[in-house]
């Protein structure tokens, strides 16, 4: 492997650790838990891991001695900043309970534990990872763990090797795979267990025990340092209104975060959007409304910040994208007939296909958006959002509106625009200082659960805007972040995704704010990751945490 100058610098550096996992830990059980919602139903699907309580570590006296266990690891689901230093942790932490432990890494995913794919995870193997962004290590893969065929076809490997534990490191729905998981090999009594850590750049992973999933506060460093390179452009340039999209489908934590970072003029907020169930036409009139305002103060350029997932929050869009999943249903009638005609005359006729209300939105929308709803759709049947340019689609009506409100006079100024779409950039960057931190402490955290017999929970590290030593390590079970949700037809228990909250501090400083940041020119420039210098540089955490953090 060829490093760089910055990659031989940084595997030098040693994550920091709460201070109860320095040396012996000592588990303190909590109170009995139960889940979200749906708690008698949850509980009869998971009679082995329900109730459970949080566990919290303390600094305990004198290491216990613990049998050498051998752990496999999967990385699940999208990349995001820190994946390979959990591994470090959970590496480190076995071999801290027993020298002789050894760690194998299931590859491309959880994939690799049904098809039996593995490579023990060496010290050697191990070092040129540390600190570095990426799955690369093992690679990762979106195979969900969900049928008794793979948990058993899983069992073999697992037994070939003598596989007393397995982490499966990934989002909300990675991690309930993992306590179905859990469960299932509880139930059979086949004495292998399963601890989750939660992973996702989209930050939907959190709870009160949750504070932020790993890789979020880094992958936001580098969509704001990009953005705050537009802002500064713009800003030299005076020219261009840039309306830039960020990751973020379910939750538009992303972009909150963004916002907070950098002070663009416009920040849109899919929950907000939803609660007050605001029309396509109502987001595009208040954003002319506000390249109006600046347009009139002599500020033809400005930053707009929209989330992937928007158009799936707007009620008349939503409405509209069902109707479309129902009739480009693989294999339906309606599908069949659509792909065999001329591509020209397409939209027109599957116009005539939809309720009347959804054909009029349909004909508004620029043709080339209308196009990519129709696009094939993803393995679940569901319009690729991710592929539609929402940031053009609002550009276009933005544009259109503007030149009716020039004829009328309410417009006198210039608008031109830029496009950008933030994704990739972020998912596999060096990992911050926090990342590398908290990654590498769930890492640790998971081994001290495994080291204690623990199955069907999630590493946990809280209090994280204090100094790292002073954080919180412990374990939670999976049970209590579930409830029913229906998928694919069926009710199936799941992690209840975390929205941005309406009411939270995050949300209502930039509430408070907005207004200022749209038409003054008050943009922040935080400037790319530092790894070495001061610590309210270098280990700053993100705004988010921090406001959330103020309050308690």
């Amino acid at each position: 492997m060829t490093i760089s100058a910055l990659q031989k610098a940084r595997a030098d550096y040693q994550p920091k650790l709460p201070k109860s996992l320095k040396g012996a830990v000592k588990i303190v059980d909590g109170a009995a838990t139960e889940s979200v919602a749906d708690q008698e139903d949850i509980k009869k699907l998971f009679p082995n891991t329900y109730g459970m309580p949080i566990l919290t570590f303390e600094e305990g006296v004198e290491s216990a001695n613990v049998p050498a266990v051998n752990v496999g690891v999967i990385l699940s689901g999208g990349q995001a900043p820190g994946g390979h230093n959990v591994i470090s942790g959970i590496f480190d932490g076995i071999k801290k309970l027993n020298p002789d432990s050894k760690l194998y890494g299931f590859l491309g995913g959880p994939g690799g534990l049904v098809d039996h794919q593995y490579k023990e995870i060496t010290a050697d193997f191990l070092e040129v990872y540390r600190n570095t962004g990426g799955f690369d290590i093992i690679g990762s893969g979106r195979t969900k763990l969900e049928e008794e065929a793979q948990f058993d076809k899983g069992l073999e490997v697992l037994k070939k090797l003598d596989i007393k534990a397995l982490v499966v490191i990934g989002g909300d729905d990675s991690n309930t795979n993992a306590c179905v998981l859990a469960e299932y090999y509880a139930a059979k009594k086949a004495g292998v267990q399963v601890v989750g850590c939660p992973k996702t750049i989209d930050g939907d992973l959190k709870n009160e025990m949750i504070e932020t999933s790993f890789g979020f506060d880094t992958a936001v460093k580098v969509y704001s340092e990009l953005i705050g390179n537009i802002q500064r452009d713009a800003n030299s340039a005076k020219k261009y209104w840039h309306f830039i999209k960020l990751m973020g489908r379910s939750a538009s934590h992303i972009g909150l975060e963004a916002a907070l970072q950098t002070q663009p003029n416009i920040t849109l907020i899919s929950e907000e959007v939803a609660e007050k169930k605001q029309t396509l036409q109502e987001i595009v009139d208040s954003m002319a409304q506000v390249i109006a305002k600046r347009a009139a103060n002599g500020d033809n350029f400005g930053v707009a910040l929209i989330p992937e997932g928007l158009v799936e929050f707007i009620p008349e869009m939503k409405k509209l994208i069902a109707e479309l999943n129902d009739l480009l249903a693989e294999g339906s009638a309606i599908e069949q007939e659509f792909k065999m005609m001329k591509k020209s005359h397409r939209l027109e006729w599957l116009a005539t296909q939809l309720s009347p209300e959804s054909a009029a939105v349909f004909q508004s929308l620029p043709t080339g958006i209308a196009s990519q709803l129709t696009l094939d759709r993803d393995p679940h049947g569901n319009v690729q959002v991710s592929l539609i340019e929402t940031e053009k689609l609002l550009g276009e009506m933005v544009k259109t509106k503007l030149a009716d409100m020039k004829e009328s006079g309410e417009f006198k100024g210039k608008f031109g625009t830029q496009y950008h779409f933030f994704g990739y950039e972020g998912r596999c960057a060096a990992p911050s200082n926090f990342d590398a931190d908290y990654c590498y402490s769930l890492g640790f955290t998971a081994s001290v659960l495994i080291g204690a017999g623990k199955t069907g929970y999630m590493s946990s590290v809280r209090n994280t805007t204090a100094p790292a030593d002073q954080w919180i390590a412990g374990g939670v079970p999976i049970t209590q972040m579930m409830n029913m949700e229906k998928r694919h037809g069926h009710m199936k228990p799941v992690i209840q995704k975390a929205l941005v909250e309406l009411d939270g501090a995050p949300f209502k400083y930039l509430v408070a704010n907005r207004d200022k940041w749209a038409i003054e020119t008050s943009y922040l420039y935080p400037g790319p990751i530092q790894y070495w210098g001061p610590t309210e540089v270098c280990d700053r955490t993100t705004v988010t945490l921090q406001l959330e953090q103020a309050g308690k």
